[in-house]
């Protein structure tokens, strides 16, 4: 006879309970959102939205994107926030790498001030991905600085294309899949869902 329903669900309380007594560690995480798939921006932006639910400052810097987003427009007004729009759009808008570098050094600059002593409590760098992958901003600069941080400093990279070395010092790393779009069906960009 196979276990009950209540009988399962004690034995995985009891699993879930040890594992939560045996995590002792307490420190700062970095989390890497990548992958083709829609939510990377969206997932960050939630997490600073519950850090500000616990009293947490944060801090966010866009790297590639240019244009006010609702999420920019509300999280601009909350104290608490320090929020960078620093990007001049994505690169096959600008069509100038100059520009694209231009704008992503500043956006670095300002993101290196975050991950130092006094920053804010969780730092968002969205899209940091993209200028990685494009050669925009020194991969091994960002890694030095994310393990030079404030140690109980949280940090949130998205973007497609994550390099395998931010990976590895990353202490959770999501990817999101592409199953379905609605923009490969035609449907145009909404407002309040994809900006």
């Amino acid at each position: 006879m196979s276990p009950s329903h209540e009988e399962r669900m004690v034995r995985k309380k009891q699993v879930v309970d040890e594992r939560i007594a045996r995590a002792e560690v307490d420190r700062g995480v970095l989390v890497v959102l990548t992958g083709n798939g829609k939510g990377k921006s969206s997932s960050a932006f939630g997490m600073a939205l519950r850090s500000l639910g616990h009293g947490l400052t944060v801090g966010i810097v866009q790297f590639i994107k240019a244009r006010e987003t609702g999420e920019g427009r509300f999280l601009q007004e909350l104290p608490g926030v320090t929020y960078y729009v620093m990007g001049e759009g994505f690169t096959w808008e600008t069509q100038d790498r100059a520009r694209d570098a231009e704008a992503a050094h500043r956006a670095w600059a300002e993101s290196r001030r975050l991950l130092e002593e006094g920053g804010p409590d969780l730092v968002v760098l969205d899209e940091l991905n993209i200028a990685l992958k494009q050669g925009l901003v020194a991969l091994d600069e960002v890694l030095e600085a994310l393990a030079g941080r404030p140690a109980m400093q949280h940090v949130v990279i998205t973007g497609r294309g994550a390099p395998a070395a931010l990976a590895n010092a990353a202490d959770t790393v999501t990817e999101m899949g592409a199953v379905k779009h609605a923009f490969q069906a035609g449907v145009k960009a909404q407002r309040g869902v994809e900006w």
